[in-house]
Order: C-alpha cells, then sequence, then structure tokens
C-alpha cells in the first residue's frame, strides 16, 4: 500500500490516491502535466504523478489568477497546485480512471518548470523506436506502462526480502571487483592501477563467496545481487543483470525446492500471475529433452516429439536409414490438420537449419496410410505404428528430422515452439510452472575436446541413472544435483547441491582439465576453506529481471529494468562504451590496438 508522503510546500497528497471519501477536502498535489484540456471557459488539466492521473478544473471566477496561468500550460510541465476535492457529476464521472469520481478545483497553481515538446508521446501508450526511448529514459520511464513496471519490480523486490528475513535470511553483501572464473560466459575485466598487468573481473554471480558464507556459518543468506556476462545480448539478457541469490547450508534438493516455491508462490500473487499452487510439476532433463527438445519446456501446448527410429528401421528411404545406422535418430512430431504450401516446407527446413539439422521431411496422414512421395519408401506396418505413437489422423502433418540425438532434439524442439505460434496453439491466459531436474553434470566439447560442466564446476555430481555410486571413469554419463525452474518456456533460476569436500571438488577440476597446479592458483582459497569442516550447502539464483517481465507480460527484460542496454550492448543515454583518454590508458599501463 502506498504510503502518504509529508506535506510540505508541493504537495499534502499523491494525486493518484485521492478517492471521493475526500471529499470536501483542501489538498495541495504536485506532478506533470499529462494532458490540457480548453473548454473555451473552462480548463481542464489531467495532473500525473507516480501514483496515477488526477483531473483538474480551472474555474475563471472563482480562480482567474490560476486559470490564465494555465493558459499556458503545455504537456509535461512540473506543477503544484492546491484546491478542494469535489465530485464529478454522474454523467462526467470516468470509470476507467481511479481516480474518476472526483476531480480537483484550482484554487491556486504554480509552475515549476516548463517542457518543450517531448520527442515522443508520454500520454500515448503508442510504439516509440527503441533506441529514441533509451535515449531521452527519464521521459520514457513517465510512461504509464514503463512506470508500472518499475512499482511492480519494487514489490516483487520487497515481497522476496520479506519472506526470506521471516526464514531467518541475512542479507550480506559479496564483491563487485574478484577474479576472472574459467567457467561460464566470458568475464568483464577491470585493470588495477596499482597493480599493473593484473585484473580485477566483475562477478558472473556470488557463487564462491556465498559458498564461503555457508563456510563461515551463516547458514542462510540472500542477496539482491548484481552480475555481469559479457555475452550477446538478447530480449532476456543484458550485459549486467540482477539476481535473488539464496544459499542454505544443512540441506538437500527437497529443501532448497520447497523454499523457492514458497518465495515464488507470493512474488506471482503479487504480480498478479495466475499459476497452479505448489508443489510444482518435475521433469528430468533427459525427458524434457526427448518429449520437447529444449530443457526449459513450454507445457502450455502438445506437439510432443517422439522417437520412431526403431519404428521405421529398415525402410528404403536411405536419409533415415543412413542416420540411424551411424547411431543417430529419427524424431517426429504430430503438427495437426494443417496443409502447408511448398514455399512454407522449405520455411521450416531454414528453422531447423538453423540448429545444424539438414531438413524436414514432411509426410501427410491420409487413407490410413501416409500421402506424398516419401510414403513409397515404408511398409505398411512401419506406417501404421508410426501413426499410432503420433496419434495421427487423417489430415494430419507428421515431421521428421533425423540426424544426431542432440541435434534432432535442439531442431524439432525449436519447429515445435515455432508450429505453436504460427497456429496459435499457446494457450497465453495459462501459466505453466515446473522444475527441471537430474541434469547432466558434463558435456564434451568438441571444440576443446575436453569436458566441462554444465551447470559449473562446484556443483555436486550424482551417479549415473541406475547406479549408486559416483564413477568418474565415465564422466559424461555422471547427473548433477542441479535444478531449474521454469515458467513458460522461460528459464527463472537455478541452481543445485554443491560440493563440500575437498577431495570431489578436485575430482571435478581434473575432469573438466583442471590439474591441481591450476586448480590451487585460481581456487586455492575455496579448496583450502573446504578442508575445515565445509556443511553440505546449496541454493538457486533467480533472475529477477525475467521475473518481473514475465509478471509484467513483457517480451524483453528491457523494459523492466531502468536503464538498460540495447540489444547490441550499448547505452544510447550515456554513450557507454566509449573510448577513454589516452592519459588514462597509460595510468593504467594500457593501450588499444584500434
Amino acid at each position: 500500500m502506498k504510503r502518504p508522503p509529508s506535506a510540505n510546500q508541493y504537495r499534502t497528497a499523491w494525486a493518484g490516491d485521492l478517492r471521493a471519501s475526500e471529499v470536501g477536502e483542501e489538498v495541495r498535489v504536485a506532478g506533470w502535466v499529462h494532458r490540457r484540456r480548453d473548454h473555451g471557459g473552462l480548463i481542464f488539466v489531467d495532473l500525473r504523478d507516480r501514483s496515477g492521473l488526477l483531473q483538474l478544473v480551472l474555474h475563471p471566477q472563482s480562480a482567474p489568477e490560476a486559470h490564465a496561468a494555465a493558459h499556458d500550460l503545455r504537456s509535461e510541465a512540473a506543477i503544484s497546485v492546491g484546491g478542494k476535492v469535489v465530485a464529478r457529476s454522474a454523467d462526467t464521472v470516468n470509470p476507467t480512471l481511479a481516480t474518476g469520481e472526483i476531480e480537483l478545483a484550482v484554487s491556486e497553481l504554480r509552475v515549476l518548470a516548463t517542457s518543450p515538446t517531448p520527442p515522443f508521446p508520454i500520454d500515448e501508450d503508442v510504439e516509440v523506436d527503441e533506441v529514441l526511448r533509451l535515449r531521452h529514459r527519464s521521459l520514457d520511464l513517465r510512461r504509464e506502462t514503463m512506470r508500472d513496471a518499475l512499482v511492480l519490480r519494487d514489490a516483487v523486490v520487497a515481497v522476496m526480502r520479506e519472506l526470506l528475513a521471516a526464514e531467518d535470511f541475512v542479507d550480506i553483501e559479496t564483491p563487485i571487483l574478484t577474479i576472472a572464473s574459467p567457467s561460464g560466459a566470458r568475464d568483464f575485466l577491470v585493470p588495477a592501477r596499482t597493480h599493473r598487468g593484473s585484473f580485477y573481473a566483475l562477478p558472473q554471480s556470488p557463487q564462491l563467496f556465498k559458498q564461503l558464507l555457508m563456510f563461515a556459518g551463516f547458514e542462510r543468506y540472500y542477496q539482491i545481487a548484481r552480475c555481469f556476462r559479457d555475452e550477446d545480448s538478447r530480449a532476456d539478457r543484458q550485459p549486467e543483470f540482477t539476481q535473488l541469490d539464496v544459499e542454505l547450508s544443512f540441506i538437500g534438493e527437497e529443501d532448497v525446492l520447497a523454499l523457492t516455491e514458497r518465495v515464488m508462490a507470493r512474488v506471482f500473487e503479487i504480480g498478479g500471475f495466475a499459476v497452479a499452487a505448489p508443489p510444482w510439476p518435475r521433469l528430468t532433463y533427459a525427458d524434457a529433452i526427448a518429449r520437447y527438445g529444449i530443457d526449459r519446456p513450454d507445457t502450455r501446448f502438445g506437439l510432443e516429439l517422439h522417437d520412431v527410429g526403431e519404428l521405421l528401421r529398415g525402410s528404403e528411404f536411405k536419409v533415415f536409414e543412413s542416420v540411424l545406422s551411424a547411431s543417430g535418430v529419427v524424431r517426429a512430431l504430430n503438427a495437426g490438420a494443417h496443409e502447408l504450401s511448398r514455399a512454407e516446407q522449405d520455411g521450416l527446413n531454414e528453422i531447423v537449419q538453423r540448429y545444424g539439422a539438414k531438413a524436414v521431411a514432411p509426410i501427410y496422414a491420409g487413407d490410413g496410410g501416409w500421402r506424398g512421395n516419401l510414403a513409397k519408401f515404408f511398409t505398411a506396418q512401419a506406417i501404421d505404428a508410426v501413426n499410432r505413437e503420433l496419434g495421427a489422423q487423417d489430415g494430419d502433418l507428421l515431421l521428421f528430422v533425423a540426424d544426431r540425438a542432440e541435434v534432432a532434439a535442439q531442431a524439432l524442439g525449436a519447429l515445435r515452439l515455432e508450429l505453436g505460434e504460427r497456429f496459435g496453439l499457446i494457450d497465453e491466459t495459462r501459466h505453466d510452472v515446473l522444475w527441471v531436474t537430474d541434469f547432466p553434470m558434463f558435456e564434451w566439447s568438441e571444440t576443446e575436446q575436453r569436458f566441462a560442466a554444465v551447470h559449473h564446476p562446484f556443483t555436486a555430481p550424482a551417479p549415473a541413472s541406475g547406479a549408486s555410486e559416483l564413477d568418474f571413469s565415465d564422466p559424461g554419463a555422471l547427473l548433477a544435483r542441479a535444478y531449474d525452474l521454469v515458467c513458460d518456456g522461460v528459464e527463472l533460476g537455478g541452481g543445485s547441491i554443491r560440493i563440500n569436500t575437498p577431495e570431489l571438488q578436485q575430482e571435478v577440476f581434473k575432469v573438466i582439465g583442471l590439474s591441481e597446479e591450476e586448480a590451487g592458483a585460481r581456487f586455492g582459497f575455496l579448496l583450502e576453506a573446504l578442508r575445515y569442516g565445509a556443511p553440505p550447502h546449496g541454493g538457486i539464483a533467480l533472475g529477477v529481471d525475467r521475473i518481473v517481465a514475465i509478471c509484467a507480460g513483457r517480451e524483453s527484460i528491457r523494459d523492466v529494468i531502468a536503464f538498460p542496454k540495447t540489444a547490441s550492448g550499448v547505452d544510447p543515454l550515456t554513450g557507454a562504451p566509449a573510448p577513454v583518454d589516452s592519459a588514462q590508458l597509460r595510468e593504467l599501463g594500457l593501450r588499444t590496438l584500434a
């Protein structure tokens, strides 16, 4: 609930908080001219402050000086007015406005600052070029949609803090200037003037520090943390971002998931975002990839993927046979009864080719079998088996991708999302929240010819599926004690149970190619701290920007950040990034190659 401001010379109340219960009261409000309407005698002004809009009425007889001053008012001028709250007549009530039953009969008007015509409308919700919006961000933030987004962000962060404080968490800040990490995205580096040739790194997350806080005995830590990653921007990514960072000691996975559900259920409630009550469904990584082709699936619609390779093995279609004989897969989905033109089918090829697949094989079900040129390569028994697997009926479009397992999953998963949007299959009124668990611990990098940690190398490994003990002889089979929270196909956050012994940490470092000497040089402080009774611990990091964006119904997190960068990482407001002068470079012992 909004608190009224302290009375001062400019205002005694928020304009948007006044209601019919205040009729007859003398008040003073301040804000900006949203609109001005001159009716020949009466002048009406919509005044806007952070709380909303209030209609002002200026009478030439009762307030001649204020009325005269109002003739010269222009949009976005800053004003302070005093007067009496009066009820509107029944035929002038505005039901779409919170203050629509009242208006302020102005007795005094003070113009505090004038304004030229803004570069884009503030009083209309119209499409404006993003670079122009960001260049004039203070004006953009005056617009109702942007104001509401930042107020919602404040409410979300406030409820996070409130709930965690109630559960005995301690808010602790961690360093912004730290050491470069060998995992994850590229670091932003900061040259150290007093140690030439050496660099700080901006933190990609507070990961190691929050683990040290667990070793230190704080047991329950949280932070609304600023994080930095030098990677390409996109709608849900910025070079600097904010996350709710949480870590707990003497816990397991269930404790972290239950806590997160308590916090996020309340956040969704505050955001007016209707989701099912927790506990939320869980999906293993393997099932997510098999059914949706992606580890952050949007489960609001069907079109699930199916592995049909064994059902088609031995066919006369050489494309499928060559892939299957090379240990590849054939996966398919039933797109439903949709006739696509040749050009539209070629467009589907372009989608899967972005993910490394060669092409989509489209086949229409019909006449109890398949229609089209490809049908002749398959037996009636194989066709019938695939139709049963895909639930195909006459007229359904079946789409096949044959390739390596990971390529087929990614390509067909992307195609599924495209078709879901194209055919209007996504129920925008419904929101699905779920956990994805049991991720692989390591993945093989063909470019670097070594294993890399899927999450980060401080995640605790779990035995391979069906095994009871850790076996590092086959790192690719090991699972991770990791979990991600997903909503409507967007990853809202992720975390894991961490390693709490130096021996296990060294084993993981060894798998990702870090020798004991390298591990000691980079993470000696962590390995040393692990020796002194480090408790079982784990946590999660939740993306505040993404959470607010999804609650506010915004496609881009740039619309819920006060001062974001563009998609190319540029700040049109300040001009950053920008060259620095040669004196600064010399002081740092640097020179540019450009």
